[in-house]
Order: C-alpha cells, then structure tokens, then sequence
C-alpha cells in the first residue's frame, strides 16, 4: 500500500537520511521508502545534497612514496637519479662520463 507524505514529513526524511551517515539507497531499504519517490521529491524541495560525497574508510591502507631510482658508477663517482629521469638526459650525463 502506498504511503502518502506531505512536504514537512519528507523533508524531515531527508534530513534525517543526510544525517544518518547511510546512503540514500541503504536509507529507503532500511525505512521502506521508494528510492524514486525519495530523488523525485528531493530534487522538487530543492533539497539535493551539494557535490560533497560521503566516503566511507573501509580498509586502511600505508601508503610508502619510494620510487626506484637509476644509480649510475663511474669509477669512485655514484650518480642516483629519479626513476622518471629521461631517456635523453640519461645518453647525454653518459656520453659525459666517457669522455
């Protein structure tokens, strides 16, 4: 059976979804309101959320910033250079170093 709401009930519905921390479709499961219903009439109070979307952490995760670097020996001299270094730049620091 269809449930009728007025302005203020939905818009204490939504309101309450937003704070809830639960997305709009876990929100509608959880309540037994129509998804469709819920969008439709968010978007009609002109009460859609901004941008801003909620993100969840569900596994945390270190994060190690180490690149590979290119480590050039030339007699006692050690040279390290980043791993992004170009191709170009590498053949013209050897050609140096042979010379």
């Amino acid at each position: 059976m269809r449930i009728m709401r007025n302005t203020e009930q939905w818009q204490t519905i939504i309101h309450e979804q937003q704070s809830s921390g639960l997305t709009i479709i876990d929100y509608c499961r959880q309540h037994q309101l129509s998804m469709t219903s819920f969008y439709a009439v968010r978007k009609k109070l002109g009460l859609s959320s901004n941008n801003f979307v909620r993100a969840k952490i569900t596994q945390q995760v270190e994060i190690v910033d180490e690149q590979p670097s290119i480590t050039l020996t030339v007699g006692k001299a050690n040279v390290s250079l980043p791993a992004t270094t170009s191709a170009t730049y590498l053949s013209q620091l050897l050609r140096e170093f042979v010379q």
